[in-house]
Formats: C-alpha cells, sequence, structure tokens
C-alpha cells in the first residue's frame, strides 16, 4: 500500500525555519519524482516544489525560491523541504505527492503556521 506521512510543521516566528520530512513506503520510493505542495486557508493547493527521483533537479515555485530547499534521502524513503525566512504568507497545510502508475498519491498534510 503507497503512503507519505508527513511531519516537522508548527508554529514559527516570522523570519523562522522548519524542517518538514515526508516519509514513504509501499513502493520504490527512489524511482519516483515527489511534490511539495501547500494550501492555505481559503485557498487553491499550489505547487511549492518538485525534486526529481535521483534528487539532482529541484524546482520551486518563484514565492519560495531562495528560500526552501528540498532534499531526498532514498535510504530512508524521505524527503524534506527545508523552510528559511518564513513569512506569514507561507502559513498553509504542506502536502507531499508523488504520481504512482500515473495515479496522484497525497499525504495527509502538516500544518505550519507563521505567526508573532
Amino acid at each position: 500500500q503507497v503512503q507519505l506521512v508527513e511531519s516537522g510543521g508548527g508554529l514559527v516566528q516570522p523570519g523562522g525555519s522548519l524542517r518538514l520530512s515526508c516519509t514513504a513506503s509501499g513502493f520504490t520510493f527512489s524511482s519516483y519524482a515527489v511534490n511539495w505542495y501547500r494550501q492555505a486557508p481559503g485557498k487553491e493547493r499550489e505547487l511549492v516544489a518538485i525534486i526529481t527521483s535521483a534528487g539532482g533537479i529541484r524546482t520551486y515555485a518563484d514565492s519560495v525560491k531562495g528560500r526552501f530547499t528540498f532534499s531526498r534521502d532514498n535510504a530512508k524513503n524521505t524527503v524534506y523541504l527545508q523552510m528559511n525566512s518564513l513569512r506569514r504568507e507561507d502559513t498553509a497545510v504542506y502536502y507531499c505527492n508523488t504520481e504512482y502508475y500515473g495515479m496522484p498519491r497525497w499525504g495527509k498534510g502538516t500544518l505550519v503556521t507563521v505567526s508573532s
């Protein structure tokens, strides 16, 4: 059974940092690209970052470029999203996602709240 489990969210002050993790199981994780999405209250889900299967190519939304870093450890079946210089507008539920045999698979998300 394909599963993605996010963790690491929480409350942080503006300018602070958090590291999100997403651990996968039930499939050959190292063969798949992984994405981070986020959904802020009252807004549509948006793509934040993409990492290829081997981690060699990473793509970021303009809104997070230079502040967020996406990495992966295929030996641990885990991807990480290091988020620095957090802003109030980064407040959202963050989801990891992959496409398994053409079907999108989602975790349940982890809430990040940026507030003083």
